[in-house]
């Protein structure tokens, strides 16, 4: 019975040097769990500083833009202008529409395709260098042109439709079509478009540009459209800047 109570108070006196022993060797490992970094969060991270760099050129561009063009510029449309405007923000293209003696026309004006003096020089002093006789050849200067698609319908059957390119006062017809309702696949498989507008006789391609003159395509017409498409262009790279900057800024 002594043996035995000396074994027992021998193993009690042990546990507290074990209890001591265990937390010394843990406190190194808590320690070093406490000074882990923690794994990626979905708290904000630092904007990296050239996204800093890339919003202040967008916001230095957008005051340029802001100063210098005329986007906040409201056309005054001709009393008679002979068609009628939608214009959707955020489109690179508008849509005329009218009748006319039962026709239906729409009109869809894309963006201009834009010739700045500076590059009129450019291009006219490159060809005096290389040829003085360009001009005498029928050449001409390169300008600013707007590029039209226009359909004109009948009821529930074909339509015309032609591709016009707009220049300063003149509108050249490109492809001349003609088009068959979407009745059924096979209609369209076979659909004969007819030839190259160009390859018509010449009486057949002015009575065509007579044809769209009546209908309201006009240089009347069409040297408005040239002022809008432009201070359209620039509205609407203003706004495509602000929504960029957005972007960068979340």
């Amino acid at each position: 019975m002594a043996l035995l109570a000396a074994a027992r108070r021998a193993a009690t006196s042990s546990l507290p040097l074990l209890r001591a022993s265990t937390a010394s060797l843990l406190r190194p490992l808590s320690a070093a769990a406490a000074a882990r970094p923690m794994p990626f969060s979905s708290a904000a991270a630092v904007r990296p500083s050239s996204d800093d760099e890339l919003l202040r050129v967008i916001k230095s561009e957008i005051k340029f833009a802001e100063d210098c063009d005329d986007q906040d510029r409201v056309e005054e449309i001709p009393e008679n202008f002979p068609f009628k405007i939608t214009d959707k923000k955020g489109l690179n293209e508008i849509t005329l529409t009218r009748t006319y003696q039962g026709e239906k026309i729409e009109v869809l004006v894309s963006m201009p395709s834009l010739v700045t003096g500076d590059e009129a020089e450019h291009d006219q002093d490159e060809d005096d260098k290389e040829n003085d006789d360009d001009q005498e050849d029928g050449e001409k200067a390169p300008k600013s042109t707007i590029p039209l698609t226009v359909t004109v319908s009948k009821s529930n059957g074909p339509s015309l439709e032609f591709t016009c390119t707009a220049y300063p006062d003149e509108i050249m017809i490109d492809t001349l079509s003609m088009k068959q309702p979407a009745a059924n696949d096979d209609e369209e498989l076979i659909a004969y478009e007819g030839p190259d507008f160009n390859d018509l006789d010449e009486n057949l391609q002015r009575a065509f540009h007579k044809y769209l003159e009546l209908r309201g395509i006009s240089p009347f017409t069409t040297n408005f459209l040239h002022e809008y498409m432009i201070n359209k262009d620039s509205r609407e790279y203003l706004f495509w800047l602000n929504k960029l900057k957005d972007f960068v800024k979340q």
